[in-house]
Parts: structure tokens; C-alpha cells; sequence
């Protein structure tokens, strides 16, 4: 999991990650579509998101297509985020609401 996080911590791999969300399955040229890095920066990217399992890659003929995996961030999400009840959430809004009201 700790390659996950280092992964998701920059925010070029995080473009990569949604620009692969948005449309899957992107060759290494349409990926570097747009975006203001170097081909060899983007490849850098991709093998850290691979590595993170975040980025899976299937050859298609003489192209390499990348694909999203949503399998580690959904763990982070049961691991990480989920434990936390939603009412206990709603209930520090709630409180932050309240003293944010009272010191205007």
C-alpha cells in the first residue's frame, strides 16, 4: 500500500490516473496528448503507476495500451477512509458549523 500512496502523491501521476478514468485504455502517445512533461517523464510516470498497480498494460499488436486499475484505491478507500462512520462525520461538520457560527 505504500507504493499506492506514493504513487497518488504526485499530482502528475493523479492526471495520468484520471486521464485514463476519463477514457481507458490510451496508448503512451495519446497519453502524452496535452500535457506540458516529456515523453520520458510520462514513461517514468506510467512505471511508478505500474509498479503501484495502479496502471495495468496490455500489448495490442504493436501497441502497448494502458488501462486504470481501481483495485488499490478502493482498497485505500475500505482501509483509509470508510472506518470512519459517517455519523461521527456529520456530527464534527456539524460541531465546526456551529463554532464557526458563533465566532462572527
Amino acid at each position: 500500500m505504500d507504493d499506492v500512496f506514493r504513487a497518488l502523491a504526485d499530482a502528475s501521476r493523479r492526471q495520468l490516473l484520471d486521464r485514463l478514468h476519463a477514457r481507458n485504455g490510451q496508448t503512451l502517445n495519446e497519453l502524452c496528448e496535452g500535457l506540458a512533461m516529456t515523453r520520458q517523464a510520462v514513461t517514468k510516470h506510467l512505471k511508478l503507476l505500474e509498479d503501484a498497480n495502479l496502471v495495468v498494460t496490455l500489448k495490442h499488436g504493436r501497441e502497448k495500451l494502458h488501462y486504470l486499475n481501481p483495485v488499490p484505491i478502493h482498497q485505500i478507500g475500505d482501509r483509509w477512509i470508510r472506518k470512519f462512520e459517517r455519523t461521527r462525520l456529520d456530527a464534527l461538520s456539524e460541531l465546526k458549523r456551529q463554532l464557526e457560527k458563533r465566532d462572527e
